[in-house]
Order: structure tokens, then C-alpha cells, then sequence
């Protein structure tokens, strides 16, 4: 076999994941916490699912947080929300899309190794039940305006304890 014919071969195998992920299309992503010193934080953005299967958003990675899950917010009874994981993931219908966006599904980062700074770039991997991986760079925009019926100090999450926001784990 000739060295062409290799190498030709390598770069077909190794394509093959990346065309999976060409089907999500990510908008509009960016990452945030509360405050500069806050040791948690979260990513927003939109997920575009242009394929022709329905795929589901089962998981996140980053290096600049301890713990990385997705996150949602259920009504607790009582105006209070409750912030907690997803582990069943977010369905993204083919054709569709599916907000990441505060008050909702979210990428939440638990135990930041630094605090986030605005301006900076940190570097994510979402993980898609048949797209694969799809990785990031998202910027940090620590000014951008809440939206949704939240306001800024309406979270409770690690070391935050700021008004009726509350952390906790879904039951199964």
C-alpha cells in the first residue's frame, strides 16, 4: 500500500467524527458568572440541530471548573426556582433548536479553578448523544444584562447565596 493511499485513508477516519458535529450549530454562546471573585458560573447560547435525526446535548467538559453538568430550573412551589442537573440531557428535534439561557437549560461550571474574567476565552466540550463532541471557545461576558424574569442576585450555587435560586440535585 502506498503512502498516499495511508495517509488518504487516515484522513477519511479521521474526518468522520468531524462531519457528525457539523450538524449542531452553535450561536450566540457566551459565559458568565455572577460576580469577578464567584466560583461558579454558566454558558448560555443556542443549538442548532440541521440534520435530519433528533440528537440530544447528554454532557459539557472544561478544564476551568471543577465540575461541569447541565443545569435546568424547576418551579419549587412558593415563587421559589430550584436550579439542578439534567442528567437526562437536552433534546435538540432535527430542524430545531434548543436555548441555553438563564432562568432555563444551562452549562453550569462548579468550583472555577479561577474566577471568570471579562474578555477572556474559555475553551468548552459538548458532548451530543449522536453528533458526538463538538468543542468551543466561548468569551466571557461578565456586563451582559440578565434576561428572563431572573435578576442579577436571584441564585443560590457552591458559594453564592444571593436570594431564592437554590442548587440542588434531580431526583430520578
Amino acid at each position: 500500500m502506498s503512502f498516499k493511499l495511508i495517509a488518504a485513508a487516515a484522513a477519511t477516519v479521521c474526518a468522520l467524527p468531524l462531519s457528525a458535529t457539523a450538524e449542531m450549530e452553535i450561536d450566540g454562546a457566551y459565559a458568565r458568572s455572577s460576580m469577578a471573585t464567584s466560583k461558579s458560573g454558566a454558558a448560555f447560547m443556542e443549538i442548532h440541530n440541521a440534520g435530519t435525526e433528533d440528537d440530544t446535548l447528554i454532557g459539557a467538559r472544561s478544564d476551568v471548573a471543577k465540575v461541569v453538568e447541565l443545569h435546568t430550573h424547576i418551579d419549587a412551589g412558593n415563587g421559589v426556582m430550584q436550579m439542578r442537573e439534567d442528567e437526562d440531557g437536552f433534546p435538540i428535534p432535527a430542524g430545531g433548536t434548543h436555548a441555553l439561557q438563564r432562568g432555563g437549560d444551562h452549562v453550569m461550571f462548579m468550583g472555577l479553578n479561577a474566577p471568570f474574567e471579562d474578555g477572556q476565552t474559555i475553551h468548552v466540550t459538548l458532548v451530543f448523544e449522536k453528533a458526538g463532541e463538538v468543542e468551543l471557545d466561548i468569551p466571557v461576558k461578565l456586563d451582559t444584562p440578565m434576561g428572563g424574569q431572573m435578576k442579577q442576585g436571584d441564585m443560590k450555587h457552591g458559594d453564592m447565596d444571593h436570594g431564592q435560586m437554590q442548587h440542588g440535585k434531580a431526583a430520578n
